[in-house]
């Protein structure tokens, strides 16, 4: 070849190349397939068992004061006076007097009416008099009359046989007659008197019913607390006139405060179902308080925004009907002394119109079978067969309480449950399950915690 044709080397060099290419591909062996097979991949896993569990209901509720005094005036009269305290805001004990009206008019009612009762009274006893007198003149003159028909019946003998004139007769017979009618006379006024005496008693009662108005009317000058209370909406003030009907002020009791919670239905019929009395024949329409151990619900309220601010509390009845925008149920739990260990700013008073986050919970007669809520995937769980295989199963979920799932059936205690979730996670593939000692101490706490979420 001559080198005065240089271009057809570049030809020459491309079929060279592309034979030892297909050489190469001719003479390469086919790959084999690896016998060996793929470790098992380790996953964490605890043992499914029934736990003791507990029932858990959230929610959120105002406080209010269980007893509120609307001090309202029943008589009219001038505030003569009032207590230096008498302000909006202000804490008194039981026993302290608030205010006073003017009981002056009052007084004198009450002066006349008892004036009036003692005369009647007099009276009374008075015609009690008259008629021991007149029963003992009636004896008297009865004893006479009965002489004087004797000597009338001895007469007309004596007139019969000649030895007593007519005139005699006569004169008898009319003696008689007077003394009869002196005793009718006094048949007739006995008769009379207990009519009388019925109106005395009629006047006497009426002339104590005054007595007994204006007695209250004199009491219901006088303002006192009836219980430790706070003041709010003080309406009056000294030397102003108070109308019937007026009110004065209101004051509520700081000895026991009232939340109306609102929680979710759900969760309150699980709490219920947890505390129903044994079915009685005799129950018949009681009320649904009557039908719940109540008292076996524990309760706390804290402030919202303030978690660390509680109050332990009580379920005192179940409201009737749902809450018509909510559609929850209406529980009242009740909080003893809420002014207890007031330390402010820190811990304030329990006062009225607090907004307050609700617990309720109750332990299950019976135990759970509860997994963590992330072992749930669209209601199927991953599990460790005897072979140490994932195994991939449905569930029929319960409920959901906050990070926990509780498994109404699919579950059976002893199995291993995987808490991670291979990527991919085929059926059947080759698991080294690690128990994971921790993660079961959590659940079981968990299963009796005290806080709750809503159901998903």
């Amino acid at each position: 070849m001559s080198l005065r044709k240089p271009w057809l080397l570049i030809p020459l060099g491309l079929l060279a190349g592309v034979g030892l290419f297909a050489l190469s591909i001719i003479n390469s062996k086919a790959p084999q397939q690896s016998q060996t097979p793929s470790p098992p991949l380790a996953v964490r896993v605890i043992e499914v068992q029934p736990l003791a569990f507990v029932y858990q209901a959230q929610g959120h509720g105002l406080s209010r004061a269980a007893e509120t005094w609307q001090a309202s005036a029943t008589v009219a009269g001038r505030v003569i006076w009032q207590h230096d305290d008498l302000d909006d805001g202000k804490l008194l004990p039981a026993g302290t007097e608030l205010l006073r009206l003017d009981p002056s008019r009052h007084e004198l009612a009450l002066a006349a009416a008892e004036a009036e009762l003692a005369k009647l009274e007099a009276e009374k006893r008075q015609l009690q008099v008259e008629e021991d007198n007149s029963r003992r003149l009636l004896a008297l003159e009865q004893e006479r009359l009965t002489l004087a028909e004797q000597e009338l019946a001895r007469i007309e003998e004596l007139a019969q046989s000649g030895a007593a004139s007519r005139t005699n007769r006569d004169e008898q017979t009319r003696a008689t007659l007077a003394q009869r009618q002196a005793v009718l006379a006094l048949e007739n006024q006995l008769r009379l008197l207990p009519s009388r005496l019925q109106a005395l008693q009629a006047a006497v009662d009426a002339a104590d019913s005054r007595r007994g108005q204006a007695q209250r009317d004199l009491q219901d000058t006088r303002f006192v607390a009836p219980y430790d209370l706070r003041l709010s909406q003080v309406e009056i003030g000294l030397h102003q006139q108070a109308a019937v009907g007026q009110r004065l002020f209101r004051a509520d009791s700081i000895e026991r405060a009232e939340i109306e919670a609102q929680i979710p239905l759900d969760q309150l019929m699980r709490l219920m179902s947890a505390t129903t009395k044994g079915a009685h024949p005799e129950q018949g329409l009681l009320s649904l308080d009557q039908r719940l151990h109540l008292e076996q619900i524990r309760a706390e309220v804290s402030l919202a925004g303030f978690p660390e601010v509680r109050w332990q509390a009580q379920v005192s009845r179940i409201g009737s009907g749902l809450d018509p925008a909510t559609r929850s149920a209406r529980v009242v739990l009740s909080v003893e002394r809420p002014y207890a260990d007031l330390n402010p700013p820190q811990r304030p008073a329990l006062q009225p119109g607090m907004y307050l986050q609700v617990r309720l919970s109750v332990p299950s007669p019976e135990a759970r079978l509860v997994i963590p809520r992330t072992a749930l995937k669209a209601n199927q769980v991953l599990l460790a067969d005897a072979e140490d295989r994932l195994l991939r199963r449905p569930v029929d979920l319960d409920f959901v309480q906050q990070d926990l799932a509780v498994i109404k059936s699919g579950l059976n205690p002893g199995e291993r449950l995987l808490l991670d979730e291979p990527q991919p996670a085929p059926q059947g593939m080759a698991l080294q399950p690690i128990r994971d000692e921790a993660a079961q101490r959590r659940l079981v706490r968990q299963a009796q915690a005290a806080s709750v979420d809503k159901k998903p």
